[in-house]
């Protein structure tokens, strides 16, 4: 019975011992904080209201005939050149591996282009990428996607690292096409982001809504403002 006493004794001994070589806790390393990753929001008329799920043109909602907030899935989108997953916590990460990426919904959309001409593309730069593009492609039962019908951002084009924007696509006033979109049922949208590979998106929202009209869509607020997210 003393040996096992003098066991545990000496067991005790150690094990104090042990803890004395320990730092104390004001003297140990800090644990450095999670970075705060600061994003730029930039300053437009169309923006994205998050307690009421639309987009919104100063303040006004824009109804939307599709609406894709990526919660959880791709929802469908497909890319060419690159690769699309699933944001954390939201969203859907999209990565520019090759020349020419490409970002597609899904087929069968079946929009009355008359009703519905401006598309919506909510999205954040998260890395560097070069020769920025912005163009929109379409299809139709008359046409598949083609240089002769597509459309460059009215606002928001070429976001920076970490910023947020808007890519505003007026689609009744085409860059090549004319009046194609609005006299054409819509199958399906294509967007190109950079020519070259290397860059990386966060996409937030995609929609296509009625559409306000060129004045309405030539007013925006004034001043940038910033939202720090971690």
């Amino acid at each position: 019975m003393k040996s096992i006493l003098n066991f545990a004794g000496a067991a005790t001994i150690a094990l104090t011992l042990a803890a004395c070589d320990q730092p104390a806790p004001w003297a140990r390393a800090a644990v450095a904080p999670e970075p705060v990753v600061v994003r730029s929001q930039r300053a437009q008329a169309v923006a994205w209201n998050d307690d009421g799920q639309r987009f919104e043109i100063n303040g006004a909602p824009l109804k939307a005939g599709r609406l894709w907030t990526f919660d959880g899935s791709t929802e469908g989108f497909v890319v060419g050149g690159g690769e699309v997953l699933p944001a954390n916590p939201i969203g859907m990460d999209l990565r520019n591996n090759g020349t020419d990426s490409m970002m597609r919904s899904p087929k069968g959309l079946a929009l009355d282009g008359s009703r519905y001409s401006l598309v919506l593309v909510r999205l954040t730069r998260t890395r560097a990428g070069a020769d920025w593009d912005g163009s929109i492609y379409y299809s139709t039962a008359g046409h598949g996607e083609a240089g002769e019908y597509h459309a460059k951002p009215r606002d928001g084009a070429d976001p920076a690292v970490n910023e947020t924007v808007v890519l505003v696509y007026d689609m009744a006033n085409l860059k090549t096409g004319g009046d194609d979109w609005t006299n054409s049922l819509i199958d399906q949208i294509r967007v190109d982001t950079d020519e070259q590979a290397g860059g990386y998106f966060v996409v937030h929202q995609i929609a296509v809504t009625e559409n306000p009209g060129v004045t309405a869509l030539g007013q925006g607020p004034v001043g940038p403002t910033t939202i720090a997210q971690r």
